[in-house]
């Protein structure tokens, strides 16, 4: 049989009622206490019924995320950095994929697919600027990414300009000038959107090196996935348009071009040198290893969980949304030829 609370209360040597204050964190239990209570509860195994948990203070402990795809590394990555975040808030997190698709999105914001969950980060695909409204919700959301700006929501963000900026300007400090960028956006009306930003830092980067900007270099890719890196490149190659390095908007279209490179018989870094966006792990295990920009995931799990966490325990009057953008670094590796194990700084489970 599964222990009770009073098997709990038993073998600490309390009350029932310390037991339960113990589970619901009420600040004025001794520490001594807490401690006991809380060592029973591992040694018996005892698992709090959430619901009622839940039903007595107003909420369930579990926070909601929501992103386009899993199948992507980079928002599988996040999900987990979400998730390892959570934990040491002591909250679960329900995951919500909502495949790019504009209603699912919308179910998830007006709280119809993600139920019993104190909050929701949000990385919107197929919503927009014109859509920001949408946000004004009932309950508490963290908004990522860069679909949305000026919300009403908190706003975790990455420095897509800067950002981009820097990796142009890596490719230029080792020497190269035709510099090509995969992923460009295919809807000239979308002016906010992560194509859109990047694509501006690698113009900055080109105008203040005196770089002159030769259009058949920008690609459009209508998916940032590996086989759209690979089919732009291979037209890239086929168009005969001179280029000796590459930027990837993010790292899957990166392994895609260095893909089509090899295919090519071009060599990375000597004839072609390659940087991605984003530092999944996998561009540690690639041939050669990928370059690419950190522009910080990890952090903007931590601040979206704690961002959120604030809203949820707030009272009294809401203060104004607050935009937060991490820090970023440029990850060099053996595709802009800089030598190294691919194994690289590999974390532990």
């Amino acid at each position: 049989m599964e222990p009770t609370m009073h098997d709990v209360a038993r073998l600490a040597g309390v009350s029932i009622k310390t037991v339960s204050n113990v589970i619901n964190d009420y600040p004025h239990v001794r520490q001594q206490m807490r401690d006991r209570v809380r060592a029973a509860i591992a040694e018996l195994g005892y698992r709090p019924n959430l619901s009622a948990r839940g039903l007595r203070s107003g909420r369930t402990g579990v926070i909601g995320l929501a992103v386009p795809a899993l199948s992507e590394n980079y928002f599988a990555e996040l999900a987990d950095a979400v998730i390892r975040a959570a934990d040491t808030h002591g909250l679960g997190v329900v995951v919500e994929q909502t495949s790019g698709d504009r209603e699912r999105e919308l179910q998830v914001i007006s709280g119809g697919r993600l139920r019993l969950t104190d909050g929701l980060l949000f990385s919107p695909y197929a919503l927009g600027q014109a859509d920001a409204e949408a946000l004004n919700t009932g309950f508490p959301l963290v908004l990522l990414g860069e679909r949305i700006f000026g919300g009403p929501t908190d706003h975790v963000t990455m420095n897509n300009v800067a950002s981009a900026r820097a990796a142009v300007e890596h490719l230029l400090e080792i020497g190269r000038r035709r510099i090509a960028i995969i992923g460009a956006e295919a809807d000239p009306t979308i002016d906010t959107s992560s194509a859109t930003l990047r694509v501006a830092g690698y113009e900055e980067a080109l105008a203040a090196a005196g770089v002159e900007l030769d259009p058949r270099l920008v690609r459009m890719a209508p998916h940032w996935n590996r086989t759209a890196g690979v089919l732009a490149v291979r037209e890239l190659i086929a168009s005969g348009v001179p280029f000796d390095a590459v930027f990837a908007l993010n790292d899957a279209l990166g392994l895609g071009t260095l893909r089509a490179l090899g295919e090519a018989g071009l060599r990375v870094p000597e004839d072609v040198a390659v940087i991605g966006f984003d530092n999944i792990d996998e561009g540690r295990f690639s041939m050669p290893s990928m370059s690419s920009v950190d522009a910080g995931s990890k952090q903007i799990a931590r601040d979206a969980v704690a961002l959120l966490i604030e809203r949820i325990e707030e009272k009294g009057d809401r203060r104004p949304p607050r935009t937060v953008q991490p820090g970023f670094e440029i990850v060099r590796r053996e595709s802009t030829g800089f030598p190294g194990p691919a194994t690289d700084a590999v974390p532990t489970i």
